[in-house]
């Protein structure tokens, strides 16, 4: 959690603690710490994105399973704590430099004072190779304490390229989700802002959001480890169907979602319908004994962006049309367009 959490009054902290405490209750979520710490965020307000990413949850009356809750937890709160370590580090490391700075300055300045008294002594007549032998002494000592200097900046160097991998590392793992390798809330959340202001001057944006068909009944019959296996086979199929400037994403659950800036409803309609295939024809076997399982099918939904609208409009629409695929029979790819035509007909 972030470290300004500590000074927190104690009334106002105690405030914080029991809103999560009691809306974690409300929604069933195990009260462990790091369940904790996300719904102390959300009440605390110190983090927008997180606070959008759980109200989306709520209105959407997804389920606070234990994969949504760590998806939550390593994609807005752990990042945080990680930054705040290599905050720490690239601290101490600056303090490092700065006394290797002004010991670089005090000896230059020690330096230009010996060479400048060796300099006053030959003006006083003393010996040529005193002089010399005087002055040799000294660049000497100069060198060692260069090479020194040296080796230390070196060495600080190196840590701070440790510093730099493990920032690029650490911003890359908080914008992937760790089960599937595909892009997480955080991630998707920024693409589609900035899709969003490039759709607002006329571009097509396109969503389309699948869903496993049984997956509950899935995981019942064969447990979570294969059904992690399944979310596993979604990416990467997910990852093989869309262009280079598509973005897949894990929305929730075993909910996925991909979006497709200059796509319009019919281009995204196609590769929902080239996907849908591809996963009912893969193979999944058990890989702890072999055993060849009953086939998944997915059912998806496809809405394309209406300029000026909110980005959760448009989710809205993409939801409403998966859940009608659903509804007609599963293993189906049902547009926003037949959605419409549906409740007309209602």
């Amino acid at each position: 959690m972030d470290s300004g959490f500590d000074d927190l009054d104690y009334d106002y902290a105690a405030s914080i603690a029991g809103r999560a405490v009691r809306s974690m209750a409300e929604q069933r979520i195990p009260p462990t710490p790091t369940n904790f710490a996300v719904w102390f965020q959300y009440f605390a307000g110190s983090h927008d994105d997180l606070r959008n990413a759980i109200d989306l949850l709520i209105d959407h009356n997804r389920p606070f399973d234990i994969r949504t809750n760590q998806d939550l937890f390593e994609t807005y709160v752990a990042p945080q704590a990680a930054a705040a370590g290599t905050s720490e580090r690239l601290h101490a490391l600056m303090g490092a430099a700065k006394e290797f700075l002004a010991t670089a300055i005090a000896d230059n300045h020690s330096q230009m004072q010996a060479i400048s008294e060796v300099a006053d002594q030959g003006k006083a007549g003393v010996d040529p190779k005193a002089l010399v032998a005087q002055l040799m002494d000294e660049l000497a000592r100069a060198a060692t304490r260069a090479t020194h200097l040296e080796a230390g900046f070196a060495e600080k160097a190196r840590e701070l390229d440790v510093i730099r991998d493990s920032l690029s590392k650490s911003e890359e793992r908080a914008r992937t989700d760790t089960l599937t390798g595909l892009a997480n809330r955080r991630a998707l959340d920024e693409f589609l802002r900035k899709a969003q202001v490039t759709a607002d001057w006329g571009e097509p944006l396109s969503v389309l959001m699948l869903d496993i068909d049984r997956f509950k009944t899935f995981n019942d019959d064969f447990g979570h480890g294969v059904g992690d296996q399944v979310l596993r086979l979604m990416a990467k199929v997910l990852r093989e169907k869309v262009r280079e400037q598509d973005l897949p994403a894990r929305y929730g659950g075993e909910e996925l979602l991909i979006v497709m800036p200059g796509a319009d409803l019919a281009t995204c309609a196609e590769t929902a319908e080239r996907i849908r295939h591809a996963i009912a024809e893969c193979t999944i076997t058990r890989r702890s004994t072999g055993e060849i399982l009953p086939s998944i099918t997915v059912s998806i939904g496809v809405a394309q962006y209406r300029a000026g609208e909110a980005i959760t409009d448009l989710i809205e629409r993409c939801d409403r049309a998966l859940y009608l695929a659903k509804g007609g029979g599963r293993n189906r790819v049902v547009t926003e367009i037949e959605f419409d035509r549906a409740g007309a007909a209602g």
